[in-house]
């Protein structure tokens, strides 16, 4: 029977999934409080918008919880035996040891610019097959900047940006239109991402500027601000056979009263809650065939330019003429496999008639047959 290696993080002290809060969907014991976001910033029509103070330890915000790590193992183990190879220090021995006949990777890794490329890199430093994209690409889409700059040569359209590494470097953003969005280039998971990256002065842009590189210790991406709808593009597969699953559109109406269009670490981790679930997705996104054609077109073009494979999630967002760009491409989707939360990639195969289990084992197919490996 064929064994499959299991790479994950699990989030510390997840052992039981029940004992955790859900924050965006997710589960994250690290905000368990009953404090209420504060009121810390306006709106551009002077309304009060809800931002977090402090902000909380999102070092594990990527990792998974032990609910979907369960899950996962239990729809992998209809193809074969699995193994489960934590991603510890521990790993590249353990995973020597096991020798499983593929790896499905859903590892996230800790620190580091390259952390997603770690166990895709043991894998193939002992010859092992994993699933999904390779460690350049992983990499590659993790780096923010980076991926814009393929993009652009690939004629994907991105917004205009700049990398800060310093504070004295802020003044080099000056050639871009305002408003400006900030961003860690390294992060995922809407990780330092709140309202108070939306810069309308180069005083906001300074001051964000200088906390993301003080909190982060990493450089600053800014950009131009994209004030157009956005959406999500789930994609599965490989070569021409990659397919586009229904497209989700965000209903920024969904957000309270006062709040900036965004889908980030307010909306993710402080206002969708268990009791108050917070409805900002539609599936399939209720536009026309002519823009649902355009941001898949776009998005199939980013998936290529980057060389995904398997599956990856593309994140687009309109501009002032209603044209689709890029945002970012994350090749190590989020899979939460209740429905009741707020996760793209499985909301979207569910709008295609594809069960969770069923969405799991396809992604494993597609790498075992790219590389040969009977399941």
């Amino acid at each position: 029977m064929t064994r499959i290696g299991f790479a994950y993080n699990q989030k510390p002290g997840q052992a039981d999934p029940s004992a955790a809060v859900v924050v965006g969907g997710a589960r994250d014991e690290a905000l368990d409080s009953d404090e209420p976001p504060s009121i810390s910033n306006l709106s551009p029509g002077g309304e009060a918008v809800m931002t977090a103070a402090p902000d909380p330890d999102d070092q594990f915000a990527e990792w998974d919880s032990a609910e979907t790590i369960d899950a996962v193992a239990r729809a992998l183990s209809a193809l074969g035996t699995v193994v489960r190879l934590e991603a510890t220090a521990d790993f590249p021995a353990r995973l020597r040891a096991e020798r499983p006949d593929i790896v499905f990777n859903v590892a996230e890794g800790l620190a580091g610019a390259n952390r997603e490329a770690h166990v895709p890199a043991i894998c193939e430093f002992f010859g092992i097959p994993y699933s999904g994209s390779d460690p350049l690409t992983l990499s590659l889409c993790l780096d923010k900047a980076r991926t814009k700059q393929i993009l652009a040569y690939h004629g994907v359209p991105t917004a205009p940006f700049r990398v800060v590494d310093r504070i004295e470097a802020v003044a080099g953003v000056e050639s871009l239109r305002y408003p400006l969005f900030v961003k860690p280039l390294y992060e995922g998971s809407s990780k330092g991402i709140t309202e108070r990256n939306l810069c309308r002065t180069p005083a906001d842009t300074d001051e964000q500027v200088r906390f993301l590189l003080e909190r982060y210790a990493e450089p600053v991406l800014v950009e131009e601000y994209l004030p157009g709808d956005e959406f999500t593009c789930a994609i599965l597969g490989n070569g021409d056979g990659a397919q586009v699953l229904p497209l989700i559109g965000m209903d920024f109406g969904a957000l309270p009263p006062g709040a900036l269009p965004i889908y980030g670490f307010e909306a993710k981790w402080l206002w969708d809650r268990p009791e108050r679930p917070l409805r900002i997705f539609e599936c399939p996104a209720a536009i026309d065939d002519e823009l649902r054609g355009q941001i898949e077109r776009v998005s199939l073009a980013a998936y290529h330019a980057l060389a995904c494979r398997d599956w990856a999630r593309v994140d687009v967002r309109l501009d002032g003429l209603g044209v689709p760009h890029v945002v970012e491409i994350n090749p190590l989707p989020g899979i939460l496999p209740d429905p009741s939360d707020n996760s793209c990639f499985p909301k979207a195969a569910r709008a295609a008639g594809m069960g969770y289990d069923e969405l799991i084992q396809t992604c494993c197919r597609l790498a075992a047959e790219r590389q040969g490996v009977r399941l």
